[in-house]
């Protein structure tokens, strides 16, 4: 029996997977040792990421067909709402504004994320472009899945959790799911074996942008 698109992406990460839930970043949100520092990086950049991750998702829902375009939208909406409203809330812990937080510079890992992303869902076809956008979905879900029976002394680390583990989440991630298995039914071969390409590196990219803030990432020149 073959295997749905879902398993096989999944399959197909789960080393990076392993790697992630193994990144001292993870463990340091749950355990609440993860330096203040490293959050506030982590915060800065995934707020530059949301920006064009709504872009790519506004993408998808160009290019999607019937009822998904109103999907892909509302999560465009989401992306943009999140940016705007739980890393406010985030920054203004650390004492800065969104403004501040918008002025510093988009450093390596999220530029080079962001650039691939991108360019996959303008250049690539809608399934292609689905499989982009996937891990920032699942990834994101299983690990606040994962870490909300865990939680966090640290009530800040504690409120990221809760946003990626909570029902409405997981919902939406189920939905994409859905859509990524029918995508699986109906594409070629050599189409399904771009979407696992895709899906792979930007799982790789994931690891990276969590790797990025622990390592408090900065040009190098």
């Amino acid at each position: 029996m073959s295997l749905s698109l879902t398993e096989e992406l999944w399959a197909a990460i789960e080393p990076v997977y392993a790697e992630i839930l193994d990144h001292p970043f993870i463990a340091g949100l749950t355990d609440g040792t993860l330096p203040r520092e490293a959050f506030r990086h982590f915060v800065v950049q995934d707020s530059h990421y949301l920006r064009d991750y709504a872009r790519a998702l506004a993408v998808c829902a160009a290019k999607a067909p019937g009822e998904e375009v109103r999907a892909f939208a509302d999560d465009a909406i989401g992306a943009l709402a999140a940016e705007q409203g739980m890393h406010a809330e985030f920054l203004d812990a650390f004492g800065d504004t969104a403004e501040e937080a918008a002025a510093e510079p988009v450093l390596p890992t999220t530029r080079a994320y962001t650039s691939y992303l991108l360019a996959t869902v303008y250049g690539g076809s809608f399934a292609e472009a689905v499989g982009a956008v996937l891990p920032c979905y699942w990834i994101y879900a299983r690990v606040g899945e994962r870490l909300l029976a865990q939680g966090s002394p640290e009530p800040l680390y504690a409120k990221w959790i809760a946003t990626y583990g909570d029902e409405a989440f997981q919902s939406v991630v189920r939905r994409v799911l859905a859509l990524t298995d029918r995508l699986g039914e109906e594409i070629s071969p050599a189409e399904r074996r771009r979407v696992v390409e895709h899906f792979v590196t930007t799982s790789r990219y994931e690891w990276m942008f969590w790797d990025a803030a622990w390592r408090r990432e900065a040009w190098p020149v």
